[in-house]
């Protein structure tokens, strides 16, 4: 059975929450001298029995697994009472920032953070979020997908456990490339994209890809976001330094421009999980989706009139022989700094992220993939989905997820550095703009406005 979306449909659209992101850009310091007043031993002192309460804050389908995991925890923790809160997505992004911004003041003792916010608070917040290294974490460094580790830590500080896995998928129509002669085993680069695609719209009058030419929402460059991950890029480099104008960012930009010359894209005023794009793809307007892994699951809840039609394999590189895996976005738990009790806090992060048993369980109940690797032993990755024509959908996402993946630094301006390129997309292509120009020119602005170096 085809695993469904972890959480709201357009939760991991790249930065849903643009406000809670703004605020924390004029974030302060004011955890600085909180970090150390926390009692990391838990109720219990430094090394007794786990006791006291725990309380973890997480949204919707995620909180409901984490809450079912509770029963389990407790008969190895008796004495901890862990109570799940589900706070709503986006509106936890702003309650987590309020409570930051407090002094940590009010915030749960586990957090589920996204990828794209966690460099926010490590930044902008020093000790707002506990040291997981100090209870225990770096046991757990090759634990998980490559590249997931270098997320999540800084140095030898761990700030969180990873938890959902978010690869990159390739879905395409199989009955409109069949119909055009193509076979998807050719499609080693994206240039045999755009010529594969070329043939489909000829062949079945559908178009490739669907993009939100305007950047009505805040993740219409996923995409080009997509294929720079591919090149082992991002919009910064590890070191934090600017990379959106990088021969890569520009390669990406031009194949994207390559796509709307074509007559390969489809306007849509939104992204992956919003009505507008999802209408594309339920209608056939589309024969391909580059999108992450929940969205084959989710897409079998709207789109099943295409059921068996649909297949998914490993992007293609950008160029020949270049990688063909890149984790797209994840999501994480944290401990807040200045919970009062950390080790009993640390213990359910642990116990739900890092035993198969656990994150089968969530698996088989709400589709979230796991980063965990031991999971994958378990058969319910390994079973035929009737909506992929019985392709064993999850080991695709296995294969990608074992592979070498660059991490990704979003840093604490990602949501400058979107804007920017959202608009640098929008100008190539609604008016022509070139690739290498726009992104120069939004290099520049975001030095300008963050007074980072470009690399």
């Amino acid at each position: 059975m085809v695993k469904r979306i972890a959480g709201e449909p357009s939760r991991r659209g790249f930065l849903k929450g643009l406000g809670a992101a703004a605020v924390l850009a004029g974030g302060s310091s004011v955890l600085a001298a909180c970090s150390g007043s926390s009692n990391t031993g838990g109720d219990s002192g430094g090394s007794g029995e786990l006791s006291g309460s725990v309380t973890v804050w997480s949204w919707k389908n995620p909180a409901a697994e984490l809450r079912s995991l509770v029963p389990g925890f407790n008969a190895v923790h008796p004495k901890v009472k862990v109570t799940v809160q589900d706070i709503g997505n986006p509106a936890i992004w702003d309650k987590i920032t309020i409570g930051m911004e407090a002094g940590g003041q009010g915030l749960g003792d586990v957090l589920h953070l996204g990828v794209d916010y966690l460099p926010n608070y490590i930044e902008k917040f020093p000790g707002g979020l506990a040291d997981l290294s100090k209870l225990g974490a770096s046991q757990y460094a090759n634990a998980f997908a490559p590249g997931m580790w270098q997320t999540v830590s800084r140095g030898d500080k761990v700030y969180a456990l990873p938890w959902e896995a978010n690869a990159a998928g390739f879905y395409y129509r199989d009955d409109l490339f069949k119909k055009a002669g193509v076979d998807p085993a050719t499609l080693g680069t994206w240039d045999d994209v755009i010529a594969a695609g070329k043939k489909v719209k000829t062949a079945t009058g559908t178009g490739l890809v669907a993009i939100d030419k305007s950047a009505s929402a805040a993740d219409s460059a996923n995409l080009l976001q997509l294929l720079m991950q591919l090149q082992g890029t991002f919009l910064f480099n590890l070191d934090g330094k600017i990379t959106v104008n990088s021969p890569e960012a520009v390669r990406a930009l031009t194949l994207i421009k390559e796509l709307n010359d074509a007559g390969l894209v489809v306007d849509v005023q939104g992204s992956p999980g919003t009505s507008t794009y999802d209408a594309a793809v339920k209608a056939g307007k589309v024969a391909l989706c580059p999108d992450p892994a929940w969205y084959g699951g989710y897409m079998a809840t709207f789109a099943n009139d295409s059921s068996g039609d649909w297949r998914v394999m490993l992007p293609p590189a950008v160029t020949a022989g270049g990688s063909r895996s890149a984790i797209v976005n994840s999501t994480h738990l944290a401990v807040a700094g200045t919970s009062k009790n950390q080790r009993a806090a640390f213990a359910f992060a642990e116990f739900a992220l890092t035993r198969p048993e656990s994150q089968v369980q969530i698996f088989k109940d709400k589709g979230i993939f796991p980063a965990l690797l031991k999971a994958y032993d378990d058969p319910v990755f390994h079973q035929p989905e009737p909506f992929f024509g019985g392709q064993k959908y999850a080991e695709v996402f296995i294969q990608e997820l074992t592979q070498p993946s660059a991490p990704t630094n979003y840093t604490s301006d990602y949501p400058r550095a979107l804007k920017l390129v959202d608009d640098a997309q929008t100008k190539v292509l609604l008016q022509g703009a070139d690739p290498a120009t726009v992104l120069k020119d939004a290099a520049n602005q975001l030095a300008q406005q963050t007074k980072r170096s470009q690399a």
